[in-house]
């Protein structure tokens, strides 16, 4: 019943702070430079795009064995040893091949038994009736990479959207292979479409000049398309000589010698060894840029070029060569992405929603304040404030930490003031009835504060412990929903068990009553 100056002022100061960082929802910001905290409208509020993203995991699998392959292959012949008929199967995640000479076989497995691994126990060496000696990847090791391959996707993911200039966008995964993708506000979904469909994965390799209309590449090479020529391949080896992944920024650019547009790159210290390397043995060769298996350019090595850095010109109009330039800062994706579904929520759909949360928030709001103020009079009309300045503080906190709003959080904040009302009402029918038991005013009003205290902490308590689960396991909407509750409780507590408290005891403390308008 005893509320010192300092915690008077500690709860006006917090209801005071409440209102500083509510007010920048409903105030225009200055043409000043601060901060201006405000919560941002979710997909279904704001309008925008929904997208579902499922990875490919079948390529990881596949690029894996051919590196796999690739590190066999050269570990063999470093070791004095050889092979044939070297087959992949990326359906059965397997390496199989013969040795060069029967005997040589424990000698091949001895020497595939040192290969890195990735992870532990990512894959077998063992060997057939037939001779032939298989690679098998293993089911864990698999899982593990996919997993890894889905949250390095999301962080690419992430990265690309950021570079776009979009605002509070929902990146989150659903299930073992999917993204779920959210643009509140995008105007063109489409891009948005293109620069997370897009791989980005860049390589540089050697180009084997053929014999006009070759349909069929030898070994080592593949066929790949030339970008401005579809209709036109190149024979480029397999052989990766600089990866793209040694990159370390891109910019969209104009090339001196044409006037065109272009993308500007530079390497970090081992890209730039590994270039300066290759140009320096290979000169008069054609060198391929390779963007996600199409030949961007392939021009001819003219000298060693050993400063890192180069430019890739081509038919790009500005867009193209920003958008290219983004792709290749943000990092290529470990994993092809593709579209499996996508909806546009337009502005109106947003508007008429907002329109029929705020009215639902406002009746349900106007119900319990008349129901308060009937049925518990004075003490009724404590506890409205006190719901009032809970909706307020409630709004604060999801502003100061620029949280999204959607529809389940509206139905959370409604939800959460009729919560708040409960604790109150518990208070005032616990003074009740110590009042018909014959106690003094004070004396009611003490034994029901501190009697009701209990039974609306655990209440409180167990309701936040179930929001958090909802938090915790939840996806998208529910975890919205959680999160609103649960900063509604915390606040409840606060405007409950501080502010109408003391509302209540500063009234009995002036007026001095010798009953309780309850």
């Amino acid at each position: 019943m005893y509320y010192s100056r300092i915690k008077l002022l500690s709860v006006a100061a917090v209801c005071l702070l409440g209102a500083l960082f509510c007010l920048p929802n409903f105030v225009r910001k200055p043409n000043i430079s601060m901060p201006w905290p405000q919560i941002h409208l979710g997909l279904d509020l704001r309008g925008g795009s929904y997208l579902l993203m499922q990875v490919d995991l079948s390529s990881l699998t596949h690029d894996r064995l051919q590196s796999l392959s690739d590190g066999m292959k050269q570990s063999l012949i470093n070791d004095g040893l050889g092979y044939k008929n070297v087959q992949v199967d990326a359906d059965k995640g397997e390496i199989s091949f013969l040795p060069r000479d029967p005997s040589e076989k424990d000698r091949d497995l001895k020497s595939l038994a040192n290969l890195p691994q990735a992870v532990p126990n990512e894959f077998a060496v063992t060997s057939r009736d037939d001779g032939a000696i298989v690679l098998t990847l293993s089911a864990a090791a698999v899982r593990v990479r996919a997993h890894d391959a889905v949250s390095q996707a999301i962080e690419i993911v992430r990265r690309r959207i950021d570079a776009t200039g979009a605002v509070d966008p929902q990146i989150t995964r659903q299930g073992e292979d999917r993204i779920v993708v959210e643009l509140p506000g995008i105007s063109d979904p489409e891009r948005i479409k293109a620069l997370l469909g897009t791989t980005a994965k860049m390589t540089f390799r050697l180009v084997d000049e053929l014999p006009a209309g070759t349909v069929i590449a030898p070994p080592g090479d593949t066929l790949l398309p030339q970008a401005d020529h579809p209709d036109s391949t190149l024979a480029v080896r397999n052989h990766v000589d600089v990866d793209g992944a040694a990159l370390t920024n891109a910019g969209a650019t104009t090339d001196d010698q044409t006037g065109g547009w272009a993308v500007s790159f530079s390497l970090d210290s081992v890209g730039t060894r590994a270039f300066g390397e290759v140009t320096q043995a290979n000169v008069g060769r054609r060198f391929a840029i390779v963007l996600d298996n199409k030949v961007i350019e392939a021009p001819v090595i003219r000298s060693a070029i050993t400063g890192g850095s180069g430019i890739i010109t081509g038919n790009f109009d500005a867009h193209q060569a920003t958008d290219l330039a983004l792709l290749l800062r943000a990092g290529a994706l470990p994993v092809p992405l593709a579209v499996v579904e996508e909806r546009s929520i337009g502005p109106s759909l947003g508007a008429d929603s907002i329109r029929a949360g705020a009215i639902s928030l406002g009746v349900g709001l106007l119900l319990v304040i008349v129901f308060m103020a009937l049925f518990y009079g004075r003490f009724g009309w404590y506890a409205n404030i006190a719901l009032f300045a809970n909706l307020m503080l409630m709004l604060a906190v999801l502003s100061l930490f620029g949280a999204t709003l959607t529809l389940p959080g509206m139905a959370g904040m409604l939800l959460t003031l009729g919560m708040a009302v409960d604790a109150n009402i518990l208070i005032i029918e616990r003074i009740r009835e110590e009042l018909k038991r014959g106690r003094t005013p004070l004396a009611a009003m003490q034994a029901g504060f501190e009697r009701a205290t209990a039974t609306v902490l655990d209440s409180n308590a167990t309701a936040f412990l179930a929001h958090v689960m909802l938090f915790v396991f939840g996806t998208g909407p529910v975890r919205g929903f959680a999160l609103t509750i649960t900063i509604g409780i915390a606040t409840t507590l606060f405007s409950t068990l501080l502010l109408s408290r003391m509302l209540m005891v500063r009234w009995y403390a002036v007026a001095r009553p010798s009953t309780l308008p309850v």
